[in-house]
C-alpha cells in the first residue's frame, strides 16, 4: 500500500513542477510556433523514433543471444514493439510480463526469459549514463560514480550470483525444481553498445522535436543529446511513472532550461512525448498489420 501512494507521490510531484513552470512561463509557451518546415522535423522525429524502438527490439536479441539463448533478431523485434505500449500501464512492469510469456512461448525456460528481460533496462540505463557524460553537469561526479557501479554491476562476476539466486527464489515461490541458470560467459560489451545507439537515437529524435520550434544550432546537440539521456534514465529508473510520464518531462526541464528558455523546452517535452508514443503505437501497428498480411 505504501509503495503505491509512493509511486502516485512521484507523478503527482512531477506533474506539480511542470504545472508550475508553464504557469510561469506560459506567456513563452502560447507564443510558441511551428517553424515553416516544423511538421518536417516532426516526421523525421517520428520516424527516428521508431526506428530507435525497432532498434532495441534487435538489441534485446543480442542480450538473449548472451545468455546462450538461440533467439533471432526477426523473432525479437515484434516482439518487443508489441509489448511496448504496456509500459503505459499503470505499475510500469506489464510490457516485461508480456516479454517474459512470449519467450515461455518460444520454449525458453523462464529463468533465462526473467533474467534476458531484466537485463535490458539494466543495459539501458549503463548507456544512458554513457552519453550523461558528454556534457558535465553539476552532478558529474555522482553520474560518474553511478556509471561505474552499473558498469559493475552487468559484469558477469557479480550478475550470474545475482541471476542464479533469483532463478531460486523464483523457483521456490512456486514450488517447483530450480530453475535453469541464465550466466553470461563474457561482459556484454556488445548489447551494451547497442543500447548506446538505442538512447542516441531517442535523444537524436528529441533534438528534431525541439528543431521544429526553434532553431538548434549544432555545437547544442551534443549537449542536448546527453542531457535527455539523464532525463529519459530518470523516467526509466523511478518507479510508478508510466512510461516514465510526467518525470521525464520534469526532469527534461531542469536539465535544459539553462541552456534553451522555458518556452521551447515545454513544448518540445510536449510534442516529444505526443511523437514518442505515436512512434511506440505505430511500431505496434505495423507489426499487427505485417503479420495478418
Amino acid at each position: 500500500m505504501l509503495k503505491r501512494y509512493l509511486r502516485w507521490l512521484i507523478v503527482a510531484a512531477a506533474i506539480a513542477f511542470l504545472g508550475h513552470t508553464l504557469v510561469n512561463h506560459w506567456a513563452e509557451v502560447a507564443a510558441m510556433r511551428l517553424r515553416p518546415r516544423g511538421l518536417g522535423w516532426l516526421g523525421l522525429a517520428l520516424g527516428v523514433s521508431l526506428l530507435a524502438h525497432g532498434w532495441a527490439g534487435w538489441v534485446w536479441s543480442w542480450i538473449l543471444q548472451a545468455l546462450q539463448q538461440p533467439v533471432k533478431g526477426t523473432w525479437s523485434t515484434p516482439v518487443y514493439l508489441k509489448t511496448n505500449l504496456l509500459k503505459y500501464l499503470p505499475g510500469n512492469v506489464w510490457h516485461f510480463f508480456g516479454r517474459v510469456r512470449a519467450l515461455g512461448d518460444l520454449g525458453i525456460a523462464q529463468g533465462p526469459a526473467i533474467v534476458g528481460v531484466v537485463l535490458e533496462p539494466l543495459l539501458m540505463a549503463n548507456a544512458a549514463l554513457l552519453l550523461g557524460l558528454a556534457s558535465p553537469t553539476r552532478y558529474w561526479p555522482a553520474q560518474i560514480a553511478g556509471l561505474a557501479l552499473a558498469l559493475g554491476a552487468v559484469h558477469p562476476r557479480w550478475l550470474n550470483p545475482v541471476m542464479n539466486r533469483l532463478g531460486q527464489a523464483k523457483a521456490k515461490s512456486d514450488r517447483d525444481e530450480p530453475l535453469p541458470p541464465a550466466a553470461l560467459h563474457r561482459y556484454p560489451l556488445k548489447p551494451l553498445l547497442g543500447e548506446l545507439g538505442f538512447v542516441l537515437l531517442k535523444g537524436v529524435g528529441f533534438a528534431l522535436v525541439i528543431s521544429a520550434v526553434s532553431p538548434l544550432p549544432v555545437p547544442l546537440w551534443l549537449p542536448v543529446v546527453s542531457l535527455f539521456s539523464l532525463a529519459w534514465l530518470a523516467g526509466l529508473v523511478i518507479p510508478g511513472a508510466p512510461g516514465g510520464l510526467g518525470v521525464f518531462e520534469a526532469i527534461a526541464v531542469t536539465l535544459l532550461q539553462d541552456m534553451l528558455s522555458a518556452g521551447v523546452v515545454l513544448s518540445a517535452v510536449a510534442l516529444y512525448r505526443l511523437v514518442g508514443t505515436l512512434a511506440e503505437a505505430l511500431g505496434a501497428g505495423l507489426v499487427v498489420v505485417v503479420e495478418k498480411v
